[in-house]
């Protein structure tokens, strides 16, 4: 008989269904408006480490984030490995949840610096002054033809075709195979690499477990080595406008309506995941032959969608 039981896989069973231990970075990119944008990720892995005459990064994202347009238009970023601090990883935290870059990036904590890759380059973001180490990238978008892609295609998700590794994956996803220009490194750890790393000179490393959920994410400090890991809050979501949510309602669809009751049910949904839930349940109105969506209907969405998930567990 089996010691283990068997886990069904769901959509981003790294966080959900599993406990993978991985980095905590930030990743600067630059804005259309040439303003500063921070996402906060941990799918990002060595990609080329060897025998390639280069070396890569790959990033996993979501193909909404602000992180993804500005790659797709720009082609740059950089990597900040972020020291363990708690205070850094409230504000990594803060910085990883979805939101329009303008409003996050008001209450930015973290300094920054100009980047060592191209100095005279616009299009290079600046750098995290507290990270212990950065790799200053380019996004490899010849391979697969990635460059193909266009931000201005990504609404709801992008409609596909998509590619296999590199660049829209699905509906939602998106692969960055990224070169790596530079890594800097903080001077003390640049001379324990240079002349033997030892216990002493190890850079404060977080690291995080992937699983999530709707309360906080986990991570362990370091070098503590804490037997339990920590957790740290998500940021309460902001309530959007009555009047914002139904003018994205009104855009929806021409023939299906919502009720202001209705309405009030998303004030506290995510503004980048509004038109996908104003979505389903039209489709599931249009499923039902409904034509007018009203607080009664959301409950029976919200049921079904609860019922489903539990299903997949």
């Amino acid at each position: 008989m089996s010691s283990f039981k068997n886990l069904r896989i769901v959509d981003n069973f790294y966080q959900t269904s599993a406990f993978i231990p991985m980095p905590t970075v930030c990743i600067s990119t630059i804005n259309d408006d040439g303003s500063l944008n921070i996402g906060s990720y941990s799918l990002v892995f060595p990609y080329y480490i060897a025998g390639k005459g280069r070396y890569a990064m790959l990033l996993e994202c979501r193909n909404t984030s602000n992180t993804c347009h500005n790659l797709l238009k720009r082609g740059k970023c950089a990597i900040n490995f972020i020291p363990d601090d708690k205070k850094y990883f409230k504000e990594a935290v803060r910085l990883g949840y979805p939101g329009p870059s303008e409003e996050k990036m008001k209450e930015n904590r973290f300094t920054m610096e100009p980047g060592q890759a191209d100095p005279e380059d616009k299009e290079r973001p600046p750098v995290i002054a507290e990270a212990f180490q950065v790799f200053e990238c380019t996004w490899n978008k010849e391979l697969e033809n990635a460059g193909k892609f266009n931000a201005d295609d990504i609404d709801d998700g992008h409609p596909g075709p998509y590619n296999d590794f590199n660049g829209i994956t699905s509906k939602y996803g998106a692969h960055f195979i990224l070169n790596i220009d530079d890594i800097l490194m903080k001077e003390q750890y640049y001379d324990a690499i240079v002349n033997g790393v030892n216990k002493n000179n190890f850079p404060p490393v977080p690291v995080d477990y992937g699983y999530r959920d709707s309360t906080n994410f986990w991570y362990t400090q370091f070098p503590k080595g804490l037997k339990k890991p920590i957790s740290e809050p998500i940021p309460a979501p902001k309530e959007v406008d009555i009047m914002s949510i139904k003018y994205a309602a009104n855009r929806c669809d021409d023939t299906i309506k919502f009720t202001d009751e209705a309405l009030m049910n998303f004030v506290k949904v995510p503004r980048p995941f509004l038109k996908t839930v104003l979505n389903g349940c039209i489709a599931w109105a249009k499923e039902n032959n409904v034509t007018l969506i009203t607080d009664e209907h959301v409950k029976i969405i919200n049921d079904k969608r609860r019922a489903e998930k539990e299903g997949k567990r």
